[in-house]
């Protein structure tokens, strides 16, 4: 009895602030609420069935693939390049991973602010070193066909250095022994990185892609501050399209339908993962 009475304040917190909402929420999305309705009104999977038949949660849903696609490869991919570059624990390097770590700790918001002046087609200081060279300016976060990269390309910006410091500390795992082994053997550099770094890095970008699919199917700050969904919704994503609907709208059940549709759509991405990614990542050194 004595180990439940010690687990139960941690218990009762993660029951009321994370399973009772997971479970009213699910209660909510078979109703129709709207808060001024004192009862909610059952109505069973009608909406979700509104959810799936709406074409702008559609677009939504079709908005945050691309974002993902759009920012994870290239976060990890440079995250990865840097790491190799600074893995080693001298000074110097320590100092570049907390350099390249400040991004991931500021806020979104005013990182936002920030790129929104600098990706602004007037004023914005990008556009000002692109005429410098002669090139015409970009509608960065107006063109309809290129705002949404330009948000994916500021995830990459705030994100990627704490998968730096991640890959670091596995790279410093690795043992040196493999190195000299392979460098016995008459392997390359380029040669290293591929049969002995990449393979045994694995297990490290392997965590960090599901952390990285589980943030990128929850963007919403740089939409909010930067777009607000626009131009011509392409850039509305999923918890954008959620807030809309369930807090703008009012429409609590529907909203609510949408949350729980995501949590399982992550639950989902993550199991497939597993199954597929999951299973080629080895743990270990044999």
């Amino acid at each position: 009895m004595k180990p439940y009475l010690f687990v139960a304040p941690v218990l009762i917190v993660f029951g009321a602030f994370i399973y009772w909402p997971i479970l009213y929420s699910v209660w909510l999305s078979l109703h129709r609420w709207d808060f001024l309705m004192p009862q909610p009104d059952f109505i069973g999977l009608d909406n979700y069935r509104v959810m799936l038949t709406d074409a702008q949660f559609q677009g939504a849903l079709w908005n945050t693939l691309l974002f993902s696609l759009a920012s994870i490869p290239p976060k990890l991919a440079l995250a990865l390049f840097i790491a190799v570059q600074i893995a080693s624990p001298t000074r110097a390097n320590r100092l570049f991973r907390s350099i390249y770590f400040m991004p991931t700790v500021m806020s979104a918001v005013a990182i936002g602010v920030i790129f929104d002046w600098i990706m602004s087609t007037e004023v914005g200081i990008l556009n000002r070193m692109l005429e410098a060279v002669g090139i015409d300016p970009v509608r960065w976060l107006s063109d309809p066909d290129l705002a949404l990269y330009s948000l994916a390309l500021v995830e990459v910006w705030k994100g990627f250095g704490y998968d730096v410091v991640i890959y670091a500390a596995g790279l410093q795992a690795i043992p040196i022994a493999l190195y000299e082994a392979s460098r016995m053997d008459g392997a390359s550099p380029r040669r290293q990185f591929w049969d002995v770094t990449f393979p045994l890095i694995m297990p490290t970008t392997f965590f960090l892609l599901i952390l990285a699919l589980i943030n990128g199917f929850q963007v919403y700050t740089f939409v909010d501050v930067m777009t607000q969904g626009g131009p011509a919704r392409s850039t509305d994503v999923i918890l954008y399209y959620l807030v809309r609907v369930g807090f703008e709208a009012a429409n609590t059940g529907l909203g609510s339908a949408v949350a729980v549709f995501l949590f399982a759509l992550l639950i989902g991405i993550t199991l497939l993962n597993f199954l597929t990614i999951g299973r080629k990542v080895h743990y270990g050194y044999d």
